[in-house]
């Protein structure tokens, strides 16, 4: 079965290398970014440009989105323009930003009311990480989606972990972010 297409919306520190790791393994991408530096880089590697978030989405068969904060993360789904407004029915939606597992389930039960799946799934590992794409994956989602998502997941990280339900992905990101915080500041007393 051939690969399906992605729209891949934010191509920053993180997105663009983990974009990249998609093309390198036969993916056909759709981007789309706020900046356009990183769009025309990834053009001249055989990326597709679309225009919004709505027509990445209606050109697509999966979305994944890598944003700064919940608030990108719902304009770009929500929003005028928006992935919803694009997204057909059965499409995969995989959020891969580290952000509020509240706005992560407030926006799964909007998807599903949509005929939509999507997945929470934040990483750890930095831009060397995805980069390498060696990218530690926390999933929260439903089975059949996250069954879905696994061989894109596999192309971009190593450790991919299905934790729970939709927000669990954000919830164990936050936790590992506090387990991260709490020993450099050991270390750094120490």
């Amino acid at each position: 079965m051939a690969n399906p297409t992605i729209g891949f919306i934010g191509l920053g520190i993180m997105g663009k290398p983990m974009a990249r790791n998609l093309l390198k393994a036969g993916y056909s991408l759709v981007v789309c970014n706020r900046s356009r530096t990183a769009v025309d880089e990834l053009s001249k590697e055989g990326a597709q440009l679309g225009a919004s978030s709505e027509e990445v989405a209606a050109r697509s068969e999966v979305i994944i989105t890598m944003l700064p904060d919940s608030r990108d993360v719902e304009l770009v789904y929500a929003g005028e323009n928006g992935v919803f407004a694009g997204a057909k029915a059965g499409m995969l939606l995989i959020d891969m930003s580290s952000i509020s597992p509240v706005v992560a389930r407030k926006l799964a039960g909007e998807a599903e009311k949509r005929g939509l799946d999507m997945i929470d799934a934040p990483v750890s590992g930095g831009e060397a990480g995805a980069i390498s794409a060696t990218l530690s994956i926390m999933i929260g989602g439903k089975a059949n989606a996250v069954e879905r998502a696994m061989p894109i997941f596999q192309v971009l990280g190593k450790n991919i972990v299905h934790i729970g339900d939709p927000g669990a992905g954000q919830v164990t990101k936050a936790a590992n972010q506090m387990v991260v915080g709490t020993t450099i500041a050991i270390d750094s007393e120490a």
